[in-house]
């Protein structure tokens, strides 16, 4: 893993895999790039992933809460990206970023898997039930209850594991890092960078495959299928059994859908 100035932030990366093909692999909110290994090594002679640690996540620099959030990360993705198209995976948070390059440089981008993006301004435009449910999140943030607020992200987001079950250095690690959830809300819940501006998803010319697992919250098959009818011949498919953080939790399964995808 190595350490560079990337878009005027100190970001640690690493690279996985030894094959010919180059892609990029951004992880979910409280993670680090490494959750990518397990997924990544069933691809270990056909790609060279690299996964960065996202700010405020990882070795990388902590977020200094300066400007947009999403913005911020969005430019730290970007500057991984060279003269020659590569594959962007996403998950979750990361997938928000991997849409956002898909759309801000296009040409850069060869194909674009998208695992469980939650991009709830899509949920917000196309079903009148879903509510924001954000608030109490912050309230606990603002009222210094880090503790409580990460258990309470993890419960709705997590990987299942309980709380209780987690090392205490783990839990306090997530605990500091929680206002990072706060900080992208307003990218994911109004859209701040206006990918849902008539015309954008729309004019998307590049392969697009939205995974999901059978047990995660109904708003992301809300999500996956809006996004689905805005994105040209984009693709779709329901991992059963599995949740939110299924590229880690089900790496072979999700190896298997990606080899479809990518023909491999």
């Amino acid at each position: 893993m190595s350490a560079e100035l990337r878009a005027g932030h100190t970001v640690h990366a690493r690279t996985l895999g030894t094959g010919a093909r180059r892609g990029l692999m951004l992880h979910c909110s409280l993670a680090h790039g490494g959750a990518w290994r397990g997924l990544a090594g069933q691809f270990e002679d056909q790609f060279s992933f690299v996964a960065p640690d996202l700010l405020g996540h990882g070795r990388s620099a902590a977020w200094n809460g300066q400007g947009c959030f999403h913005q911020a990360c969005s430019a730290v993705a970007q500057s991984f990206l060279g003269e020659e198209p590569v594959d962007i995976v996403g998950h979750s948070f990361g997938a928000t970023l991997a849409l956002r390059l898909a759309l801000e440089a296009p040409g850069a981008v060869r194909s674009l898997v998208l695992f469980e993006p939650v991009f709830f301004a899509v949920a917000l435009a196309d079903d009148p039930h879903f509510v924001n449910d954000m608030n109490g999140l912050d309230l606990m943030i603002a009222a210094g209850k880090r503790r409580e607020a990460t258990k309470a992200f993890l419960s709705a987001w997590g990987g299942g594991l309980p709380w209780e079950a987690m090392p205490k250095e783990v839990q306090d690690d997530m605990a500091a890092r929680i206002h990072v959830i706060n900080d992208a809300a307003p990218a994911l819940y109004q859209d701040t960078a206006g990918l849902l501006r008539e015309g954008r998803l729309q004019a998307l010319e590049i392969p697009v495959f939205l995974v999901r697992g059978s047990q995660s919250d109904p708003v992301i098959e809300t999500i996956n299928e809006g996004l689905a009818r805005r994105i040209p011949g984009a693709k779709t498919a329901v991992l059963e059994g599995a949740g939110h953080m299924l590229p880690i939790s089900h790496p072979k399964d999700c190896a298997a859908l990606l080899r479809g995808f990518w023909q491999l």
